[in-house]
């Protein structure tokens, strides 16, 4: 920089200087032996200019080892020069991960020129995990305080939030640990004062990110996570294919980075584009998608089933029964159509949710959804696996269906094969054949979480849905000209209809 460092040193005043965020950055770099990269400027000027427009929700996302949260630690430390009186609380995904941060801030506080005079006198103000600075007014909360996300922040105050890479592996790698990180962060809320601010720093850990820039209709979300959040996103690589960090990563070192993590963690961690990082035995990549809807078609007196211009010749549905859902098992029922040229497509998933309220009991509730949608689908045999309580489900739901007056069958079926084999032959050769359609409404379902993050031998995976279509797609396909759906006075039927000839005639 062309401004002299030393001069600039002496000529700032102790407290509430207007020195950018650049030449505080640059001094200590210069302290440190370092110089400061391009990539680092344009972070830092997004900081100084985010934080002076009064902006209160941020979201910060770099590279890996790109050093963002050592800017962080900076940023921290010259707003404290700037404003003496200011609180900041760093949460991370654990508890020593938000000290380390607090100790490099408590550290540039220290060592660097411009904020030496903030360090008090009292050392029972000067913890490795928490300390106050020289400050003019008395307040209860320290200057800096570090907290793991899981830990217990109640009745603490905070005017700066910094959430330093609070979804990591250990946070976001199944459903339960994701709900409870957005859980936590939102309890986070509470702690910050009137007109309080929100930094967020990371990279994203799963295709479920809350730093997504997208909804996942997976789970539920009609907006991203952080959908209100200025953002700043710096991949390794830009729009034209060159070096984020040119004097640090060259395009050869960025592939050999790119071979080492592999596609899906590249993209991720050093792309910033949200993926599931972690290693499933189903690529979800081999899925075909489709809108269309399931229409009845009469066709010479018949009725067929089509979607969109493609004729259905088959369907299986498999009901794999559960109770008490939010405890366990969910209770899955998945319909599965095809084709004449093998196409299998999953038209639909029910997870199966019966109100707590219901006056009936919870068998005969699940069995009437199960009628409903057999009606609403044209389903003509049901498949109910009979382990456990499903040995009690077939004969209430063949009274559901004929109350109902839905004409489909109800088959019954025990499974001993162990559930990561019948996954495995169910998925693996159809979904190599990239055969395996999904409907839109599916993706709206826990069912592709469930694939995206599905291992063997991993007990703690859901795979409820899954199951059960792999149990619908290892059926013998029962053939729609078998059904007896009508659309009034027309016959469902995949085939010809039976036509009595005369032959009174002589040969």
């Amino acid at each position: 920089m062309s401004v002299s460092i030393g001069k600039a040193v002496k000529a700032m005043p102790k407290k509430n200087p207007t020195l950018d965020f650049a030449l505080f950055l640059e001094t200590w770099n210069m302290i440190q032996g370092f110089t400061t990269p391009k990539v680092h400027c344009r972070i830092v000027d997004w900081l100084q200019e985010m934080w002076e427009a009064g902006e209160t929700r941020l979201l910060l996302m770099a590279f890996r080892s790109c050093g963002k949260s050592t800017l962080v630690g900076l940023f921290c430390a010259w707003l404290l020069w700037r404003d003496p009186n200011l609180r900041i609380m760093v949460l991370a995904a654990e508890n020593n991960l938000a000290t380390k941060m607090v100790r490099n801030i408590k550290k540039i506080i220290e060592l660097h020129p411009f904020t030496k005079e903030l360090k008090p006198s009292n050392p029972d103000q000067w913890a490795s995990d928490r300390f106050t600075i020289d400050r003019d007014m008395e307040m209860r909360d320290p200057s800096v305080i570090a907290a793991g996300i899981t830990g217990n922040i109640t009745g603490s105050r905070a005017d700066l939030v910094i959430y330093d890479d609070v979804e990591v592996p250990n946070t976001c790698d199944s459903v339960d640990k994701r709900e409870g990180l957005r859980n936590r962060l939102s309890e986070s809320n509470f702690i910050l004062s009137a007109g309080g601010r929100q930094l967020y720093v990371g990279t994203p850990h799963t295709y479920f990110s809350i730093y997504a820039d997208q909804p996942r209709m997976e789970i539920g979300e009609k907006q991203s996570y952080l959908h209100e959040y200025r953002r700043l996103k710096i991949p390794i690589l830009d729009g034209r294919g060159n070096s984020a960090w040119e004097e640090r990563y060259s395009l050869d070192d960025i592939k050999r980075i790119r071979m080492q993590a592999g596609p899906n963690r590249f993209s991720s961690q050093m792309m910033l584009e949200p993926k599931n990082v972690l290693k499933s035995r189903l690529n979800t990549a081999l899925l075909e998608f489709y809108d269309e809807v399931l229409t009845a078609h009469e066709a010479g007196g018949e009725l067929q089933l089509k979607l969109g211009q493609t004729k259905l010749v088959s369907c299986s549905a498999w009901w794999d029964p559960a109770f008490g859902a939010a405890k366990g098992d969910s209770s899955v029922l998945a319909v599965v159509f095809s084709d004449n040229e093998g196409r299998h497509y999953v038209q639909h998933v029910e997870y199966i949710k019966i109100d707590p309220k219901a006056k009936e009991d919870e068998a005969t509730a699940q069995c009437r959804i199960v009628a409903r949608l057999a009606h609403e689908l044209f389903i003509p045999s049901i498949t109910v696996e009979t382990n456990g309580i499903g040995q009690y489900l077939p004969g209430i739901l063949k009274r559901e269906l004929s109350r109902a007056r839905v004409p489909c069958s109800v088959l019954e079926k025990h499974n001993s094969k162990n559930k990561d084999d019948r996954i495995l032959e169910s998925y693996d050769a159809v979904m190599a054949a990239r055969a395996l359609y999904i409907h839109d409404s599916v993706r709206q379902t826990p069912y592709l979480t469930e694939m995206s993050e599905w291992q063997p031998k991993r007990t703690k995976n859901k795979d409820d849905g899954l199951d059960a279509v792999a149990g619908a797609l290892s059926l013998e396909p029962m053939r729609i000209k078998y059904a007896r759906y009508t659309i009034p006075k027309l016959q469902w039927s995949g085939g010809s209809k039976t036509h009595q000839a005369s032959s009174d005639f002589d040969v």
